[in-house]
């Protein structure tokens, strides 16, 4: 499922778009995620006549602002969803279920295979009263992340720290991959409960959130399934990860000879090292 860089990688591969006037809007009928269809009438009177006036990131979710309306469009891209910017001539690709066919003959055009991403409108200035956007917690690379803020957010939770780190309420915008990644890098077992990681510990990990985001959105975020940039890139980071997909070997940590293990956690892979995350 496409993490925060990748979102961030997304967002900013829609730029050649800014500016263009959206003609039409067609949909393939079918329902997206939670089996909703999209209103596509509400979605003709957004956006038909209107220009693309840029985009914003919250979380894992894209919002398209239209130019001069009161609206932006919502996209979440599931867990195989794509938002591509191509030629009117191209043909579509398969699974395309949205499109915007732009005034100069090119289209942004929403595909899904899986048909869990999602596809919405949300009243600029009142984005946080949409259900999806409503209970969102702190996005690592926009809001204040530190380690006193982190610890008191843990300090109540029995959970994994693992699974806390996916709670989008909690933290929004990390998923397996960056979980994984981050708790590596502070040296935490993935299933320590969040409540018993000492303060220290949280200092680390809110070191380490941003600083793996920030990486892997130099490479363009991971490509190892579904996931392409606007622009049809693929990214680069999977050539450096620390843990996740390296199951049976070394560790990469200098003063570490341990070997990287993989378990499966509330039906997640989770790639760890015995040797420096201690239980």
């Amino acid at each position: 499922m496409p993490e925060l860089p990748e979102v961030e990688t997304v967002r900013r591969s829609l730029a050649p778009a800014f500016g263009a006037r959206v003609e039409q809007v067609r949909y393939s009928g079918l329902p997206l995620r939670l089996r909703k269809k999209l209103d596509l009438r509400a979605q003709r009177r957004a956006a038909e006549g209107a220009g693309i006036e840029g985009a914003r990131r919250l979380g894992k979710y894209l919002l398209v602002d239209l130019q001069d309306r009161e609206w932006a469009i919502l996209v979440h891209l599931g867990m195989s969803g794509r938002l591509r910017i191509m030629s009117a001539a191209e043909p579509e690709p398969p699974h395309t279920h949205v499109v915007w066919a732009l005034a100069d003959g090119r289209e942004l055009r929403f595909s899904d295979p899986r048909r869990f991403g999602q596809v919405d409108l949300v009243q600029r200035g009142a984005e946080r009263d949409h259900p999806a956007l409503a209970k969102l917690g702190i996005d690592p690379l926009e809001d204040p992340l530190d380690g006193p803020t982190l610890y008191e957010l843990m300090h109540p939770s029995r959970q994994a720290i693992k699974a806390f780190l996916l709670d989008q309420r909690k933290v929004a915008g990390i998923g397996n991959i960056y979980a994984s990644e981050a708790l590596w890098m502070a040296q935490i077992r993935p299933s320590a409960r969040a409540n018993t990681v000492s303060k220290a510990r949280a200092v680390r990990l809110a070191e380490a959130i941003p600083a793996v985001l920030r990486r892997a959105l130099t490479k363009g975020g991971t490509s190892l399934k579904d996931f392409i940039a606007a622009d049809g890139r693929t990214g680069e980071f999977a050539e450096y990860l620390q843990v996740y997909g390296r199951d049976g070997g070394d560790c990469l940590r200098d003063d570490c000879d341990g070997v990287i293990r993989r378990q499966v956690t509330q039906g997640r892979a989770t790639f760890y090292c015995p040797g420096c995350q201690p239980r």
